[in-house]
């Protein structure tokens, strides 16, 4: 039994422990270690439009590599890291972009989540308010008197009999 444990206890660590796989080839690497860094976090934000639900650093589509090569050579070419994604969004469009930035193109849906919650609140106010305070029907002495019959049966009906 023990035995069994240390040796899940590893396998639990080697998954743990490994690192996350890239797509990034050897020759696409860059020799500046700085122009590297920021191009692999630039190609961390870029959409892969084959896989779509993944980075092209992630990405082995052959696509995702020819995009990779494009940020690279717009960073040896000066570009700062702004220049680089909007050349990608002017060539590719907002899909490009794993985080879609905000404009008011789309501030239906950033704020559509917020719209849906506070309608909802509201709806659920005033309908707690109606409830509260809804008219009070009384019951008529014919209802009161049935009332009292009936309870007075159940009380009866509780006492243990002797």
């Amino acid at each position: 039994m023990r035995r069994l444990a240390v040796l899940l206890l590893l396998v639990l660590s080697a998954f743990v422990s490994a690192a996350p796989a890239v797509a990034v080839q050897p020759d696409e690497i860059l020799g500046d270690p700085v122009l590297e860094s920021r191009a692999r976090a630039l190609s961390a934000e870029l959409r892969c439009m084959v896989c779509q639900n993944q980075s092209i650093d992630d990405s082995d589509a052959p696509l995702a590599r020819d995009l990779r090569l494009i940020v690279r050579e717009r960073l040896t070419a000066g570009d700062t890291d702004p220049q680089v994604l909007d050349f990608m969004v002017q060539r590719y469009g907002e899909f490009v972009l794993l985080r879609p930035r905000f404009s008011w193109r789309n501030a239906l849906l950033w704020g559509a989540p917020v719209l849906v919650l506070g309608l909802g609140a509201l709806i659920a106010v005033v309908a707690l308010r109606r409830r509260a305070s809804g008219p009070v029907q009384r019951l008529s002495p014919e209802e009161e008197a049935r009332l009292a019959k009936l309870l007075a049966e159940g009380k009866a009906a509780d006492t243990p009999q002797d």
